[in-house]
């Protein structure tokens, strides 16, 4: 463990935690177990498996794409490289979202570009008399989705393929929410760090990374009912821009949310009644 550390700390901060998560996901494990019997010595099949993980671990693969596993909204889920990797911010949308949705009411919700589930998910988990539809146009990201509204026992979420609206077949929602992609094609971040491994098509969105967004607000008040509310995740320097363009497509009563870090990443605007 303690070479393992050594290796990987001159490529990544979280070097220790990086190794623990590693060799916990081999022994099939909780982190606690390895703290609490350091000693116990690994097979060689265990070994071998280590090594394999923490070589690709140092060429950069992300951890999550390593364990199949990482949490959302204290949600165990299932990740893989046709599924972008939760980010904590994105539950920012969530939350926007349950504000906007009485505990004891239903709610007919989208969530567009829904990738592993996440924000389907926990929004579901949240507020389970609400009709929910998930769309991707990834079949494979969809499958997952699947599995994990399965182990999880999370039902009712109706998961569909399209590109955007293209599957919601002339319904109508009171909210529609999306973490779409929003960074610029040429930004040099998507060939740094874990974005180098997660889908382009899930991160890079045109020159100016709106380009979906643009396609977004465009499209939902044809399938927003009156009053219904757009939420969508954006780059942190994207909120003027945004705002603008929901102006312009007519929306009202906007608002701004920003992250832990105090940075605007997510927009809400309401359609007209």
């Amino acid at each position: 463990m303690r070479r393992a550390q050594a290796r990987l700390a001159p490529l990544h901060e979280t070097a220790r935690l990086d190794a623990e998560l590693l060799l916990a996901h081999i022994l099939g494990r909780p982190r606690a177990w390895l703290h609490t019997w350091p000693e116990k010595p690994l097979g060689e099949a265990a070994q071998e498996r280590f090594q394999q993980l923490l070589e690709r671990r140092l060429c950069g693969v992300p951890i999550a794409y390593l364990t199949g596993r990482c949490e959302f909204w204290s949600l165990p889920l299932e990740v893989n490289p046709a599924t972008l990797i939760p980010r904590p911010e994105t539950e920012l949308l969530v939350e926007q979202a349950l504000e906007r949705i009485p505990e004891a009411e239903t709610r007919d919700i989208a969530d567009l570009g829904t990738g592993s589930g996440a924000v389907a998910l926990a929004v579901a988990r949240e507020r389970p008399r609400c009709r929910m539809v998930a769309t991707d146009r990834s079949e494979e990201a969809l499958a997952t989705a699947r599995r994990n509204a399965a182990i999880l026992g999370i039902e009712g979420i109706s998961f569909r393929c399209g590109d955007w609206y293209e599957a919601l077949r002339g319904e109508r929602f009171d909210l529609i929410l999306s973490n779409p992609p929003y960074v610029a094609q040429d930004d040099p971040h998507l060939r740094q760090g874990d974005l180098r491994f997660e889908p382009r098509s899930a991160l890079a969105a045109g020159p100016d990374g709106l380009d979906a967004i643009r396609t977004l607000i465009s499209g939902a008040a044809a399938h927003l009912n009156p009053g219904g509310w757009l939420l969508l995740e954006h780059g942190f320097d994207q909120g003027e821009k945004v705002a603008r363009l929901l102006r312009r497509s007519g929306y009202h009563e906007l608002s701004r949310h920003d992250d832990l870090a105090g940075r605007h990443r997510v927009s809400a605007a309401r359609l007209a009644v």
